[in-house]
């Protein structure tokens, strides 16, 4: 059964970095990957936010209008590990971020509901 773990969420001040990590088990699965985010308070039926996607192979990565200048998404294809590098961090960057896998081809903008299967979400707060 394929899973998707992700971690590394933290309360940082503003200004300040986090790595985000999305390991999917098991290993010998290979897929494309998303990372979406939802704010505070956001409706439970208002899709999440995407953040960034990258292919298979890492060749091509997508990321969102916002994260264009902060947010690095990359993937160690040994560890089977997908990140989110995220810089300077902002107050609005303040949510829960999902990984999500899909077999479906990237481009941008990349969709919601192209991805097939979510993890449980690691929190990101940034606060001063």
């Amino acid at each position: 059964q394929v899973q998707l773990v992700e971690s590394g969420g933290d309360l940082v001040q503003p200004g300040e970095s986090l790595r985000l990590s999305c390991t999917v088990y098991p290993f010998t699965v290979d897929y494309n990957i998303g990372w979406f985010r939802r704010a505070p308070g956001t409706p439970r039926e208002r899709e999440a936010e995407g953040v960034a996607c990258i292919t298979r192979s890492g060749a091509n990565r997508f990321y969102a209008d916002f994260a264009k200048e902060r947010f690095i998404i990359s993937r160690d294809k040994q560890k089977n590990t997908v990140y989110l590098q995220m810089n300077d961090l902002r107050h609005n960057d303040t949510g829960i971020y999902y990984c999500a896998r899909t077999s479906h081809s990237l481009s941008s903008p990349f969709r919601v509901g192209w991805f097939e299967q979510w993890g449980q979400g690691t929190q990101v707060v940034v606060s001063s």
